[in-house]
C-alpha cells in the first residue's frame, strides 16, 4: 500500500454518545449532541470536510481506497471504504463516514465496512466521557 494524503483532525466525546446507528458514523464540530444523534461519536471537531486538503478531496473524488484510524488513547479502531466522484467535501461542521453509496457535502467516504453500531461498546464508553480526546486520521491508500 502507498499512502496518497492523509488528513488529521481531534474531537471530543459527549456525555450523549451512543454509537447505535446501523449505517453511519459522523464526528462533528458542534458542541452539543442530542440522543437523536446516534451516529455522532465526536464533537467540537477540529476540522469539518471543507477544511480538508485540496489534494484529498481530489484524490477521494477518483474512487481511491480511504482508511479512517479512530484512536483513543492506545485504543484504535481501523474503518476502510470508498471515494467517489460525487463527493464535494463542502460541509462546514460535520464528517459522516457511510456504509451505503449514498453522498452528500457531509460525506467522507462510502461503502464503508463499519457503522457506529459495529464499533466496540468500550470505546464508546470512553467516548461517553466529555474529556476523552478522539484522534481521526483518514489516509487515501493506492493499493499496489
Amino acid at each position: 500500500m502507498k499512502i496518497l494524503a492523509v488528513e488529521k483532525l481531534e474531537c471530543n466525546g459527549h456525555v450523549n454518545v451512543l454509537g447505535e446507528h446501523p449505517t453511519t458514523i459522523e464526528m462533528t464540530k458542534d458542541s452539543d449532541l442530542t440522543l437523536q444523534g446516534d451516529c455522532i461519536i465526536g464533537v467540537k471537531a477540529t476540522k469539518a470536510l471543507k477544511d480538508f486538503n485540496k489534494d484529498f478531496k481530489r484524490l477521494a473524488k477518483e474512487e481511491r481506497y480511504i482508511q479512517c484510524n479512530l484512536r483513543i488513547e492506545d485504543r484504535e479502531v481501523v474503518i476502510t471504504g470508498k471515494g467517489d466522484p460525487n463527493l464535494s467535501y463542502a460541509h462546514p461542521t460535520d464528517i459522516v463516514i457511510r456504509k451505503s453509496f449514498f453522498t452528500c457535502p457531509r460525506t467522507v467516504m462510502i461503502w464503508a465496512d463499519k457503522a457506529a453500531k459495529d464499533l466496540p461498546r468500550d470505546f464508546i464508553q470512553l467516548l461517553k466521557n466529555p474529556d476523552t480526546r478522539l484522534e481521526c486520521e483518514f489516509t487515501i491508500l493506492e493499493l499496489l
